[in-house]
């Protein structure tokens, strides 16, 4: 029982992973959301202290957020596709639209937990009202009639530690604070649709291909790349079976394994050298038949085009 809900799980995280990019983008926002949350109820302290607090405070918005983005970047396939394709051929057949597509898709991906955890940090406040408190102009405050107090004492505002002079102006230093704060979060919210909508109004603009055609490239892909994992990971089973046998005169297999195996007779034990590297450099422009499988749809486009009717 505890196999089968494996697989299923791992089924499912296969079909998000290669079939709805959106899913996943959708999955780490509400993972990120989550994680927030918790962070700011079970382990944010703000130290109460001159310096501390503005360091403590980016901190707590900037560094998990490079993290997300470092993890997210290591965790795009594309990522390593780039890093094969200049480790094989230096780049040289990368065309710059090839590069500022991947470049694209890796960053984009990358980009959506590293945002969430910004904009949430803003919208709740906590880390902001931090790392601020002690740069708040005291004297602009609405009311305000006592001496303006020093960095010791504004640094303490977020910890409601007061002296008992300024007390009754915590609730104002942070509504001030959280006030910019959410500010900030919302035109970030607002700058990153914008230019989200302009990136796909550009991409759309430049593309070779129509509306209908992209939905087929990107099928295409995603159909050929579930085939090659799994047909590799038949392939790869199959030869180390065939390895352990050559070493122990035997292979304990299972029977329908056993039966699986006897279908793949006379498949290639040793993929060369060049046809590895036919595949292991940028699959979206890599070398098919000697001509570049992107251009071919590009010519294909143009062609369906001229005889649309």
């Amino acid at each position: 029982m505890s196999v089968f809900i494996a697989e299923y799980f791992k089924c499912i995280a296969i079909y998000i992973k290669n079939k709805d990019a959106t899913i996943l983008n959708t999955v780490i926002g509400l993972g990120t959301v989550a994680g927030q949350t918790a962070y700011n109820i079970l382990a944010f302290n703000c130290p109460c202290s001159p310096q501390k607090n503005y360091l403590y405070g980016l901190a707590a918005i900037g560094v998990p957020a490079l993290a997300f983005f470092v993890i997210g970047v290591m965790m795009n396939q594309n990522t390593w596709d780039v890093v094969s394709e200049c480790r094989t051929r230096r780049c040289r057949k990368l065309s710059p639209t090839a590069a500022f597509v991947l470049l694209g898709s890796i960053v984009g991906r990358a980009i959506a937990a590293p945002i969430t955890w910004t904009v949430i940090s803003l919208l709740r406040g906590e880390a902001y009202v931090c790392a601020f408190s002690e740069f708040l102009n005291f004297s602009s405050l609405v009311n305000f009639t006592s001496a303006s107090p020093g960095p010791e004492i504004m640094a303490r505002f977020p910890c409601n530690s007061t002296p008992v002079l300024f007390i009754n102006y915590t609730g104002v230093v942070q509504r001030q604070l959280k006030y910019e704060s959410q500010l900030l979060g919302w035109l970030l919210v607002g700058l990153i649709s914008l230019s989200v909508f302009l990136v796909l109004c550009l991409k759309t603009c430049f593309s070779p291909l129509g509306y209908h055609q992209e939905a087929y490239w990107s099928e295409y892909c995603s159909s050929e790349r579930a085939l090659f994992q799994r047909t590799a990971e038949v392939h790869a089973k199959y030869h180390a079976a065939e390895n352990v046998k050559s070493f122990f005169g035997f292979v304990a297999l299972e029977s329908q394994e056993k039966q699986f195996f006897a279908d793949c007779k006379g498949i290639k034990s040793v993929i060369p050298r060049l046809e590895w590297n036919r595949v292991t450099g940028v699959y979206l422009y890599r070398e098919v038949d000697d001509a570049p499988l992107y251009s071919r749809l590009s010519k294909w486009a143009m062609y369906t085009n001229e005889h649309d009717c």
